[in-house]
């Protein structure tokens, strides 16, 4: 009998501590999927670090091979994708969504682990094709599968809250961002966020994190930002950078919601060629790479860390470039995140505008280049702020952060009214995941 088994039957066997059978096993449940999830997500970064290591290492000898090979792995991720997991397509956020406005949803394919390994193997395989992709949104999916299974196993109904905790404690666990994971879940996952949920959230945020503490260690993701704003920078730059990060945000919701779900005959004609479409996108990504010199392939993390910490050299058109490589990728239907790419093509912009205020320190203006850009496009102002707040423990920065955010929020509101991942989520609730022509 394996140590999975052996716990199983215990907690199936032995009620709680106040008497309740249904408790002990819901609480067995919850602590060892949040232990589970804390070391997926762990290693789900350590492969998508070395897989971008890795294709930049061969770009390094050979550096015109992103012209066939990008296009080639989109291609063959794509097909992959269409015909044997549908359900792994995209994000991730939007499936969890789905499932948990339908509960039904978390029964299918959608949130199991045959869709949740090939979501991983995937996402990491087009960061080893050189693909502008996340491992926030892919870790949300499967920490919300791996809720989901040890639920079935321990006997336990899975709730809605089964899936926010699952999902926001994977938004910790992949960022170090405890508080990052909690307003997540309030702002995306809960529609209706009661006070058992919460803490029901709170119990699994701090378990994987705990896991997340105890290996990887107390880190900052992108590196402390010690530089501040004075009052009258911040009545002039948090307004221009949310109005600025709220225009292009919400221009690349409407052009994934578009892509997504338009019935235009030329989206349509896209869509029932996913395969050919996603080649292209490929050779878009693969062009743009060689020509920005290598700095928009995978997440963008490096950069966007040498940008927080004050570091010259990075090119000022890192910012349309990777919004550009960030845009075909997500275009694409391969599975992958946007938060990462979503921060960096932030940051870049960032830099833009700190060009036009260079008495200010730079990594404080790209810290609100990437809010408002962040925020544009996933209208989720709350978790942003955190989430940048804590991973480059930036907490003078707390008011024009919130600033920009509010304004953020509301400019790309004008520019695209439905929320990016809402909207996406509709085509997972709207009928079955089906794969289509893949010609």
């Amino acid at each position: 009998m394996t140590l999975l088994e052996r716990t199983r039957a215990f907690f199936l066997a032995v009620p709680g501590i106040d008497g309740s059978l249904d408790l002990a096993r819901r609480r067995a449940a919850t602590g060892i999927g949040a232990v589970l999830l804390g070391l997926v997500a762990i290693a789900f970064a350590w492969a998508g670090d070395s897989a971008q290591k890795i294709f930049l290492q061969f770009v390094h000898v050979h550096p015109y091979a992103p012209l066939v090979l990008t296009p080639l792995v989109f291609g063959a991720v794509v097909l992959i994708t269409q015909r044997w997991c549908p359900a792994a397509r995209g994000s991730g956020i939007p499936q969890v969504m789905a499932a948990g406005q339908d509960l039904d949803l978390a029964r299918t394919p959608m949130l199991s682990m045959r869709t949740a390994i090939a979501k991983l193997l995937l996402t990491v395989t087009m960061l080893l094709g050189g693909g502008s992709v996340g491992r926030e949104g892919p870790t949300v999916q499967v920490s919300a599968a791996i809720m989901v299974a040890l639920h079935r196993i321990f006997r336990v109904p899975v709730t809605s809250g089964v899936l926010i905790a699952g999902g926001a404690a994977g938004v910790a666990a992949a960022f170090n961002t405890p508080l990052a994971g909690v307003a997540f879940a309030i702002e995306e996952l809960a529609a209706a966020f009661e006070q058992r949920v919460a803490v029901l959230v709170m119990a699994a945020v701090v378990v994987s994190g705990l896991v997340s503490l105890s290996i990887a260690g107390d880190y900052v993701y992108f590196g402390a930002m010690h530089q501040t704003l004075v009052i009258g920078s911040v009545v002039v730059v948090a307004p221009i950078a949310g109005i600025f990060g709220g225009v292009l945000g919400g221009m690349f919701s409407r052009t994934l919601l578009g892509f997504a779900r338009s019935t235009h005959p030329w989206f349509l004609a896209v869509r029932s060629r996913p395969v050919t479409a996603a080649v292209l996108c490929g050779l878009i990504v693969a062009v743009v790479g060689i020509l920005s010199g290598g700095s928009t392939w995978g997440t963008g993390y490096e950069t966007t860390r040498a940008m927080i910490e004050g570091q010259e050299g990075v090119s000022a058109w890192f910012g349309p470039a990777k919004f550009l490589a960030t845009a075909a990728t997500a275009v694409s239907g391969a599975p992958g995140g946007i938060f990462a790419p979503s921060l960096s093509v932030g940051a870049g912009f960032g830099q833009l505008l700190s060009y036009v205020f260079p008495d200010d320190p730079m990594p404080a203006v790209v810290l609100l280049g990437m809010t408002g850009y962040f925020v544009g496009v996933t209208r989720a102002p709350l978790t942003a702020v955190i989430i940048l707040m804590e991973t480059t423990a930036s907490r003078g920065m707390i008011v024009p952060l919130f600033l920009t955010a509010i304004i953020a929020d509301a400019v790309s509101t004008l520019v695209c009214r439905e929320k990016l991942y809402h909207g996406l989520s509709r085509g997972f609730t709207a009928k079955p995941v089906a794969p289509p022509s893949t010609s």
